[in-house]
């Protein structure tokens, strides 16, 4: 059985979609972001940085003690080797699937949260912000889209990368894009849409946070956005 502590963002969507396609019992373990849940210290002993998801393995491969995992992106890899599922074992296959997972981690996701945060959260409009990241989702989009002229999937087959990268372009208009202007990736996007397992995993954020409140009231911008070593 696998804890996974969730909150419907992104990063949590990826861990959902995986178990959901692999058919792993878990039990989901609220953290609701925006009342600062994420700051209880029994929450921080799984995930010292503060940030959901997370997960605690009860039944580890090795069958020893729980496994608690923090970050999406390892989080995946850990799911993937655990059930032998969507990340290849040979060398080069493997590592076309992980390098890809890091492209989305170093890129994807934290050039698309700061145009979230510049474009839809920021007190004040900052046009040189908001173009610089609108920008740069963009690019990101346009390195995708190459991607895919040749292949199903950004590693081919169906991966943790095309898992770790779908809810990011799920907000696209919130990013100021156009699926459009991008036709391989609307193809992927829409061919991941389409799988019953994605559709659960959205479902499963329907039932956590039942009203799709975004962040918008000040008290959680201030849990959310004002942050330092001292206050965390």
């Amino acid at each position: 059985m696998i804890d996974l502590y969730y909150w419907p963002t992104p990063n949590g969507h990826k861990i959902t979609m995986f178990l959901e396609e692999t058919g792993i019992p878990y039990t989901i373990k609220p953290v609701n972001i925006g009342k600062g849940e994420q700051f209880n210290p029994d929450f921080l002993k799984i995930a010292p940085n503060n940030r959901m998801p997370a997960i605690v393995d009860h039944a580890p491969a090795d069958g020893g003690a729980p496994i608690s995992i923090f970050e999406s992106g390892a989080i995946l890899i850990y799911l993937a080797e655990k059930t032998g599922k969507f990340m290849p074992s040979d060398i080069r296959k493997k590592f076309d699937v992980l390098q890809w997972l890091m492209w989305q981690m170093g890129g994807l996701g934290p050039m698309a949260g700061q145009n979230h945060h510049f474009v839809q959260y920021a007190p004040e409009k900052i046009p040189y912000a908001m173009t610089r990241y609108i920008n740069e989702t963009n690019r990101l989009y346009g390195v995708l889209n190459r991607r895919l002229t040749d292949r199903e999937f950004v590693a081919g087959d169906y991966s943790i990368a095309d898992m770790a990268a779908y809810p990011w372009i799920v907000p696209y208009q919130r990013q100021q894009q156009k699926l459009e202007d991008f036709p391989h990736l609307k193809r992927w996007f829409e061919a991941i849409y389409a799988r019953p397992a994605t559709a659960r995993a959205y479902a499963v954020a329907k039932t956590v946070n039942p009203t799709k409140a975004p962040v918008v009231d000040e008290e959680s911008k201030k849990i959310l956005f004002g942050q330092t070593a001292q206050k965390a």
